[in-house]
Order: structure tokens, then C-alpha cells, then sequence
């Protein structure tokens, strides 16, 4: 499987960093099945393009403004997610919804694109996730480990010794 989960967002926004938080958090606590590659893409748009062509499938890891509480944590699916980048909460946002078009055209689409969304609490210039957007994040990578497990490509979760050692080797980066 093709597979990539991408984090977005923009770490100079508070919440709106929650995305790439969230595969940082991946990194640090899972292995992953091969074809299985986790990226931050930050607030990159067009940059992305070679990264999400012809995948198989695409989990997009994103703060989104669902209109629920504060760290609320929203699924969405296919065509579901071209209408969310309509009522857009960040100039990346434009970003993703041009690549996702320039795919179209060329052919190069994802098979299957699922984004796991979580409802920001503040999006003021500030570094670090608020409180209850944190607390979200634990559902956000769960139901993205969930989603893996019922393709059949679960990840296998690292013991202490190797998250220290990848922590010693440099293997990952610490949170802000």
C-alpha cells in the first residue's frame, strides 16, 4: 500500500499546528508497515504535489473548523473534503485545495483521501497547542492507527528503549 498521512498547519498559529503535531506524535511512539511514509508538510502548498501523487491513499491530519467544540475530532472522506477547503481557516488550506486539483487533472489523484480534523480552540499567533486541542490529539492519532489496522498495515507501537534510542540518535524531532 501507498500510503501517506500528512500533518498541516501552521506552528506560529497556536491549535492551528495540530496537524503536524499529530504525525510528529506518530513518529515518535509507532513503526509503520513499508509504503506506509508520514510527512509535516507544515504550511506548504504546491511543494506537496510530488508527495501526494498517485498515492493509494492519503490521511490528511488538519486543525478544521467543523462548527463543534474546541478539540472536537472530526472524520471526513473523500468527496466530503474538497467542500471543507470552501469555508477555509488558513491560507495552507488554498494550498492543499490547488494540489488536490492540479492531481485531478493530471490523473495523479489519491484512490482514497481521509481527513481526520481537529476543531482549534485559538488560532492567535502563539507557539504551542492549547490545552484542550493537546488533550484531542490522542483521539486524532488513535482513530488514524485505527483506520491503518482495518486496511491492514498496522502500526506496531515502539517500546521505551526504542523511543529512547531514536530520541538519542535524533531520529525525531521534540515538540515545541
Amino acid at each position: 500500500m501507498n500510503t501517506l498521512i500528512l500533518g498541516v498547519g501552521n506552528l506560529l498559529l497556536s491549535d492551528e499546528a495540530v496537524g503536524g503535531r499529530i504525525v510528529e506524535g506518530l513518529e515518535r511512539e509507532y513503526r509503520f508497515a513499508p509504503g506506509i511514509e508520514l510527512l509535516d508538510g507544515g504550511t506548504a502548498g504546491m511543494e506537496l504535489l510530488e508527495a501526494m501523487a498517485s498515492r493509494d491513499h492519503i490521511i490528511l491530519a488538519d486543525a478544521v473548523r467543523s462548527g463543534n467544540p474546541p478539540g472536537t475530532v472530526v472524520t471526513l472522506k473523500d468527496e466530503e473534503i474538497p467542500t471543507l477547503f470552501g469555508r477555509k481557516i488558513s491560507p495552507h488550506q488554498l494550498g492543499l485545495a490547488d494540489v488536490l486539483s492540479a492531481l485531478h487533472m493530471t490523473g495523479e489523484s489519491p484512490k482514497r483521501l481521509t481527513l481526520i480534523g481537529v476543531e482549534p480552540e485559538s488560532l492567535e499567533p502563539h507557539i504551542g497547542l492549547t490545552p484542550v486541542v493537546a488533550a484531542a490529539m490522542e483521539e486524532a492519532k488513535g482513530r488514524i492507527l485505527t483506520l491503518l489496522a482495518e486496511l491492514g498495515t498496522p502500526a506496531i507501537a515502539l517500546s521505551e528503549e526504542e523511543r529512547a534510542e531514536m530520541h538519542k540518535e535524533g531520529l525525531w524531532r521534540s515538540p515545541i
